[in-house]
């Protein structure tokens, strides 16, 4: 999509009159209030670009309030995120970042409306071929269906904590779910939780690209 320089300019000075709010919040406050402010404005995010994503976080309870701005795994959008995260103004007690950025510790569990997902539920493998990076996940009975299952969502939310959201879109080629066999060793799977490690050990090697989610 293409925008106005000036579109952006608009989203950043409207956003501004609301953000001073946030300067002291608790993590809960920015969970119960931040959303339902920054719903005001995802209507002129997405004219931006419609794959524009936006958050509050704020991973230390005496650590700055982080807006962070994602494109929901779309790479040709990577640039418009840099672009809008770039024209931000200074903002006391608010950092603006581009991507979910890796966590330490990662996060065993994720909450999805009250289900719960855990990390050693899933199992993982990591290849390359032809110089490209393939990572697929198995999970009891994968879904055909991705965006039914809150079991996808959550192990996006755990990629990120463990590889990082902007590395995910390019560095990983191709992401695939399967069923998880009986003996998941007996297919050289590794559990989602040793991912970085098993990461970083062959990022370097992997030139950046897209991702194509299968």
């Amino acid at each position: 999509m293409q925008y106005q320089v000036d579109d952006i300019k608009a989203f950043w000075d409207d956003l501004v009159q609301s953000l001073d709010q946030f300067q002291h919040s608790t993590i809960e406050q920015l969970a119960e209030q931040g959303e339902r402010v920054l719903n005001d404005y995802r209507p002129s995010l997405k004219a931006i670009d419609s794959n524009l994503t936006f958050h509050f976080e704020r991973n230390q309870v005496d650590g700055p309030v982080q807006l962070i701005f994602g494109c929901d795994g779309y790479p040709e959008s990577i640039h418009n995120v840099l672009t809008l995260v770039g024209a931000a103004p200074q903002l006391k007690g608010i950092q603006v970042r581009a991507f979910n950025e890796r966590h330490d510790p990662v996060p065993r569990t994720v909450d999805l409306g009250g289900e719960i997902c855990e990390i050693n539920d899933y199992w993982c493998s990591l290849r390359v071929l032809e110089g490209k990076l393939e990572l697929s996940i198995y999970m009891e009975d994968a879904p055909k269906v991705l965006d039914m299952d809150p079991r996808v969502e959550a192990v996006m939310i755990l990629l990120d904590s463990l590889i990082g959201e902007y590395e995910i879109m390019t560095r990983i080629w191709a992401l695939d779910w399967y069923d998880l066999p009986v003996c998941p060793t007996d297919y050289g799977l590794i559990p989602l939780a040793q991912l970085r490690v098993a990461f970083d050990a062959v990022k370097s090697g992997v030139k950046p690209i897209g991702i194509n989610l299968h």
